[in-house]
């Protein structure tokens, strides 16, 4: 009897209506709503004033007083509505949420009950609904378009942002300017868009200080190669487009080279007779021999400058080294983003104006006489240019974001940015994905800081991977226990053997990979946890890892939209040959690196609700 008086020292009513229970140790009051406890469930109390009891002693273990706030649902008799207890702690603010259930008391369903008809009294007067905060319905009515207006707005308040000297390198012997200069170009490679683009800034702030013309040039070279599709050069050129117009608007020439950079640039920058060439930064192999191309055949007199305007933190800045993995990589970027992640001075209409003007360019005509396979066409989901990917930007912020961080490993919700294949090409900044994000999704909390690590950490690590490790497409490019344990089980029996024209056409028994496929070739992406099972099962189905990484990267540049980018090498050489993974479990084929299988799938997600959307009918 002792212990259960005890046990029950909050049992003391204030009222019919609103009964309250006193705490004796701390001066805390407990209110119940709606709380007409009766006889039939003092079981149900008893328990309940246990728990309580617990969580007051807790406290007062930990010195504190006040109030305490929990919300708890309390057992139902069959008669009885559910009902809510509320406590406070004045000194923590974190509400706890209390869901208890006992098979010999209560059962808590799943189901949509019914509400308890009304009595007449008090008692039965329902709680108010809480109304929505000011800053949700602000966000709930935001016009389509918010984010196009609101850049508008902080680029005519952000004029005076400087440019950290940091982000450029000199690629030419001299570091000054030639006095008969006739202006300043800016050779436009992988950055193609007008705003938010360093590379830009800088050649402008350099072409006004000169009191010269401000020319902007592309260099539309078509290798001869199955990677070359018009999915790719579609969306390129369009972007181009949008390019050449927004110049237009400032006053400043867009040019259309046609050929390889190292054939047209250097005349182009003798005939007019160009004092400085500023350009972007790319990690890949090819672009590195233009720049060296170009450097040779330039006039020695001639600035040659590269600002990378790709990454948050510039690759060389980041680290002067290839790094291991994003662990060892992460504190060097987190340290440095104070002085990088700032925001963009606008690029402004120039004040000289060029006597020797750009050619008019028929978009069109040159996108028809380009020798692309036109097999692989555009897809539908993804418009190219600035103005597109920002859209696509406002709406992850508005509607994606808050499911990033719980939801972004399943490939049947729609939680992902979907924003890599204007990153690829350059149409938005990183820089200023990362600017909004962190600006306009305050509430999402881990969903922020969970983006921002792919963003701008994992994804800065594969251009440090690339511009470091020059077999960066090779498994000689991987680490020596990788190659060593693939080499190992080179001559393991595999359980299935696909030809690359199989893999290709996605006639595989794996409903979930051929989905996988069909769906990259159709719409010219796939999802990020569905790319790692991709990859590895090529792996598995394949003669050697030199096969499987020829063959996982040949159809990743071929098809996806967001292809032959640092991404997608870094992503294939992860899942094949273990680049910044450690070693696993030791088994077949595989050896030590990660294994992935399709009951792992199933854990994940509904596999089969994929394969009902993606998995090719006649298959």
């Amino acid at each position: 009897m002792r212990r259960r008086r005890k046990a029950l020292w909050a049992t003391q009513f204030y009222s019919s209506t609103t009964p309250c229970y006193k705490t004796p140790n701390t001066g805390g009051r407990v209110s119940v709503l709606s709380a007409d406890v009766c006889c039939s469930q003092r079981l149900a109390v008893w328990w309940f004033t246990l728990r309580v009891k617990l969580v007051f002693r807790l406290h007062a273990d930990r010195r504190t007083s006040g109030f305490i706030r929990c919300m708890f649902y309390s057992w139902r008799s069959s008669s009885a509505p559910r009902r809510l207890l509320t406590l406070r702690n004045q000194r923590s603010p974190t509400p706890l949420l209390f869901t208890c259930s006992f098979t010999s008391v209560c059962t808590m369903s799943d189901k949509k009950r019914k509400a308890a008809p009304a009595s007449k009294g008090p008692a039965s007067k329902q709680q108010k609904v809480v109304p929505m905060k000011q800053e949700e319905k602000q966000q709930q009515q935001k016009p389509e378009g918010w984010l196009q207006d609101l850049l508008m707005k902080q680029r005519s308040m952000v004029k005076g942002a400087n440019f950290n000297k940091k982000r450029l390198r000199f690629i030419s012997d001299t570091e000054n300017m030639k006095q008969d200069s006739e202006g300043v170009l800016y050779w436009m490679s992988r950055d193609q868009r007008v705003q938010d683009n360093w590379a830009l800034i800088h050649a402008q702030k350099l072409a006004v200080k000169k009191n010269l013309p401000l020319h902007v040039c592309f260099c539309l070279f078509v290798p001869k190669s199955e990677l070359s599709t018009l999915r790719h050069y579609s969306f390129l050129l369009n972007g181009l487009k949008e390019v050449a117009e927004e110049c237009k608007a400032l006053d400043i020439q867009f040019h259309l080279l046609h050929g390889a950079a190292g054939d047209v640039l250097p005349g182009f920058v003798s005939d007019r007779s160009l004092g400085a060439v500023v350009t972007d930064f790319s990690p890949l192999r090819e672009p590195q021999e233009w720049l060296e191309d170009i450097k040779k055949k330039l006039p020695k007199d001639t600035l040659f400058k590269q600002v990378d305007a790709h990454n948050v933190v510039p690759c060389w800045e980041a680290s002067p080294k290839q790094e291991y993995s994003a662990r060892t990589i992460r504190g060097k970027i987190t340290k440095l983003l104070p002085d990088f992640l700032t925001d963009f001075p606008p690029v402004e209409k120039h004040p000289v104006t060029a006597t020797r003007t750009a050619k008019p360019i028929k978009w069109e005509k040159t996108l028809a006489s380009l020798s692309v396979d036109r097999e692989v066409g555009e897809p539908e989901w993804a418009k190219p240019g600035t103005k597109a990917g920002l859209a696509m930007l406002e709406s992850f912020i508005d509607v994606r974001l808050k499911l990033y961080d719980n939801q972004r490993n399943d490939p049947n919700v729609n939680a992902l940015s979907q924003l890599s294949p204007w990153l690829r090409f350059g149409h938005i900044s990183a820089q200023r994905v990362a600017l909004q994000v962190e600006s306009s999704g305050k509430k999402a909390g881990q969903n922020i800081s969970s983006f921002i690590e792919e963003l701008v950490v994992r994804r800065e690590l594969t251009d440090n991977f690339c511009f470091y490790n020059k077999k960066y497409d090779r498994v000689e490019g991987a680490y020596e226990w990788a190659q060593k344990t693939l080499k190992d089980h080179a001559k393991d029996e595999r359980p299935y053997f696909y030809t690359r024209e199989q893999l290709e056409k996605a006639q595989t028994h794996d409903k979930l990979w051929n989905g996988a496929q069909y769906q990259m070739v159709t719409e010219g992406k796939m999802h990020g946890f569905l790319r790692m099972y991709w990859a590895k099962k090529i792996l598995e189905w394949t003669s050697s890892p030199e096969e499987a990484l020829s063959i996982a990267l040949y159809l990743n540049d071929r098809y996806e939209l967001d292809g032959q980018d640092p991404n997608g090498f870094v992503g294939c050489m992860w899942s094949i040959c273990g680049i910044h993974d450690q070693g696993w479990a030791e088994r077949p084929v595989f050896g030590k690196i990660r294994y992935m299988n399709y009951k792992g799938c199933l854990r994940k997600f509904d596999v089969p609700k994929f394969e009902k959307k993606y998995c090719p009918k006649n298959l």
